[in-house]
């Protein structure tokens, strides 16, 4: 893995929206799998700006999201097909037609989990998949003792999940039990992905996936089993990384 480590938070995202806009545009028709909640929202902030600013085409690029909750219809405002369009596709010239996110609300989600993975597969794979990485180590929602070769499917959430996305909902209830999530091996399979971590509280995760065991306990340390990972942090993220000197050695500043 490749470890970026910055001061702040903003400049990790910085940096992470600097590599995703740097492929688009080495590749204009990239296909790019793309991450929700609230670390990724400076990044899109920042790739919003830049298309402003520089008009860095997304016209031909294809996105492929990580998940979508279970039951949710894809105008509820807690929906990840609403938090995409707010944060970044309304933003954008992107083509919407080129955008893929799963269906929460399919009749048949075991059908839509297979048609995800043949839209994907159809695509060509996915250039650039971008995580961010949950408290207890999930990516999408892979949870932990998620199966390392795993493909889309439905999965569900764990209480510190549901607890951690509390804050979208009106109340503990509402939030959603189950989502459908590209699998560990859906994700590794991508030909690159780009890891974004910030604050203290993902410091263990961080960790872990970094320089800890491979296990199922930690579903984001499969990735070392990737090669071409950039893993980009803040300093509070990197407080657990016993080789974090190492690391700033190599690429000082996130150089």
């Amino acid at each position: 893995m490749k470890v970026l480590i910055f001061d702040t938070a903003e400049a990790a995202a910085q940096r992470c929206a600097a590599h995703l806009l740097d492929r688009v545009r080495e590749n204009p028709c990239a296909v790019l799998g793309l991450a929700t909640g609230g670390t990724m929202l400076p990044v899109y902030d920042r790739v919003a700006t830049t298309y402003l600013a520089e008009r860095v085409s997304f016209s031909q690029v294809t996105t492929f999201n990580l998940d979508e909750y279970v039951g949710l219809a894809s105008k509820h405002v807690c929906s990840y097909h609403s938090y995409m369009r707010v944060a970044l596709f309304d933003r954008i010239d992107i083509d919407l037609g080129k955008t893929h996110i799963p269906k929460g609300d399919a009749v048949d989600l075991a059908a839509e989990a297979r048609a995800y993975e043949q839209q994907i597969t159809a695509s060509g794979g996915i250039d650039l998949q971008l995580l961010g990485i949950g408290q207890n180590g999930h990516i999408g929602f892979n949870e932990p003792t998620s199966s390392l070769a795993s493909r889309t499917r439905v999965i569900v959430l764990t209480e510190e999940t549901r607890h951690a996305n509390r804050i979208y909902f009106t109340k503990h209830a509402d939030t959603p039990r189950r989502a459908i999530t590209m699998g560990i091996g859906t994700i590794l399979a991508a030909k690159a992905c780009l890891v974004l971590g910030t604050g203290e509280g993902k410091s263990d995760a961080i960790a872990a996936m970094i320089e800890g065991p491979l296990s199922a306990r930690c579903p984001a340390s499969a990735l070392q089993m990737h090669p071409a990972v950039t893993v980009i942090v803040d300093r509070a993220a990197a407080a657990g990384l016993k080789l974090g000197d190492d690391y700033q050695r190599v690429h000082p500043n996130g150089a």
